[in-house]
């Protein structure tokens, strides 16, 4: 394993931009690791790296994804995240237990919860629905980016057109969060769940507008018409 992580560390460094490590941390408030590795050059290491661990045992590569999301560089969660995915059709209940301790621990930006979330973590949960009650706890945690986790999750359900009651239990857990992130999450949630049903997400707007954020607000309705765009911020 300490071989795989020297040996990923040294791509990632022989790949950095300074440039575009500048322009990166712009997108960010809060302080991020970087190398400065552009998003299709990390995915090419990743797929690399991967061919070497493919017939590893479950264990041993979530073992390294940990260590990988340990050192807090995006990259190297980029990675971590990456090779969690690639293991999809053998997730089992008990990797729940993993995923969460990842999410609360080592999930420090927007780019971190999107990445997992809607990817690894969003397949798991799609896999076992049931599981969806825990996630729903989350919207109480104290980490805004737990919180985030709680709604961004909700998108891979989405983009497989599934309904699920959880898109609006989870909008109303946080309609009143005062993080901007929380909000976009669970605006961004509600938006790509109106891609499939936009009348129910409307309708939901329209009764909640008076207490939603504007952030949220305008996340939801960015993909809707003109007309109800103006209904609904109006």
């Amino acid at each position: 394993m300490q071989n795989i992580l020297q040996e990923i560390r040294r791509d990632l460094k022989k790949e950095r931009d300074d440039t575009y490590k500048k322009g990166a941390l712009r997108f960010f408030t809060e302080s991020i690791k970087l190398y400065g590795v552009r998003t299709p050059k990390v995915r090419k290491i990743a797929q690399k790296h991967w061919q070497k661990i493919k017939n590893y045992n479950k264990k041993t590569i979530l073992a390294l994804c940990e260590e990988l999301l340990k050192s807090n560089y995006n990259e190297e969660a980029t990675i971590a995240f990456s090779f969690a995915k690639k293991l999809e059709k053998d997730y089992t209940l008990s990797d729940y237990k993993i995923f969460e301790r990842w999410v609360k621990k080592y999930l420090t930006n927007w780019a971190m919860v999107d990445d997992f979330t809607t990817h690894a973590f969003g397949a798991l949960l799609f896999k076992y629905p049931t599981l969806l009650a825990k996630t729903f706890l989350w919207t109480k945690s104290k980490n805004v980016w737990v919180r985030r986790s709680s709604a961004v999750t909700l998108i891979h359900f989405a983009k497989k057109k599934q309904w699920r009651p959880e898109y609006f239990l989870t909008a109303d857990a946080l309609l009143l969060d005062t993080e901007d992130l929380v909000q976009k999450g669970y605006g961004w949630m509600l938006k790509e769940v109106a891609n499939h049903y936009e009348d129910k997400v409307f309708e939901y707007v329209i009764k909640n507008k008076k207490r939603m954020s504007r952030t949220a607000l305008r996340y939801a309705v960015e993909k809707m018409s003109k007309e109800k765009k103006l209904q609904a911020m109006k």
